[in-house]
């Protein structure tokens, strides 16, 4: 009876871990195409993935222009999503530096700080087993106007990053949220209309972050 009821409970573990894999097959697939022409294997890359937020940064590359960047964020991913699709996403393209955005949608799906930092450091871990010189940096979770009531649940992540950053010498922690606040609220010209997702102006406040994260 033990052994049915194991048995029971490591076939839903294997369902729904094979659902998880699939979730996004189809948009990782189509960018590992989309990078097998645009990709340089002999030129220094930096990548940023993550979620939406780094998706739809259209003008990425051109905030960059001395380096090769490759975009891998795939819109709605949590960290559990990054983790299963490190290979396509960050591990094929040998980056010299990985810029990470996950956690906004994590909070979002109630998941925990503590359990979002566990993912993250698996996370890290695969990539250091590739190369240990690969530069990570953790970019903090964003404040927003459509999720400002968790913004309890950010700042502790936000905070849980920062201490994780300082474990190592090959891992820092770019603070976007100070910027995109005004006092104690969020800024609100910098969103598009779902309260969530920044417009131009707010990208250029992560450009001004960011940069000094590159070099």
């Amino acid at each position: 009876m033990k052994y049915h009821i194991v048995l029971f409970f490591l076939i839903l573990y294997t369902i729904g871990h094979s659902q998880d894999s699939l979730r996004f097959r189809d948009e990782v697939e189509g960018m590992s195409k989309k990078y097998d022409s645009l990709w340089d294997p002999s030129k220094r890359t930096v990548v940023f993935t993550g979620s939406s937020s780094i998706r739809i940064w259209k003008d990425l590359e051109q905030h960059f222009p001395q380096h090769q960047i490759v975009n891998s964020g795939f819109g709605g991913s949590q960290a559990s999503d990054l983790l299963i699709h490190i290979d396509d996403l960050i591990l094929k393209y040998n980056p010299s530096k990985v810029f990470i955005y996950e956690g906004d949608n994590d909070i979002s799906a109630r998941k925990k700080p503590n359990a979002i930092i566990e993912t993250t450091k698996e996370i890290i871990d695969k990539i250091k087993k590739k190369d240990n010189t690969t530069r990570i940096v953790l970019i903090s979770a964003k404040p927003s106007i459509a999720r400002w009531n968790l913004r309890g649940k950010y700042k502790r992540l936000n905070r849980k990053f920062r201490r994780l950053s300082k474990q190592d010498e090959h891992l820092e922690f770019a603070d976007v949220w100070t910027p995109m606040l005004d006092g104690r609220k969020v800024k609100t010209d910098i969103f598009i209309k779902d309260g969530l997702h920044m417009n131009a102006k707010g990208y250029e406040l992560w450009h001004g972050v960011l940069k000094a994260y590159m070099d």
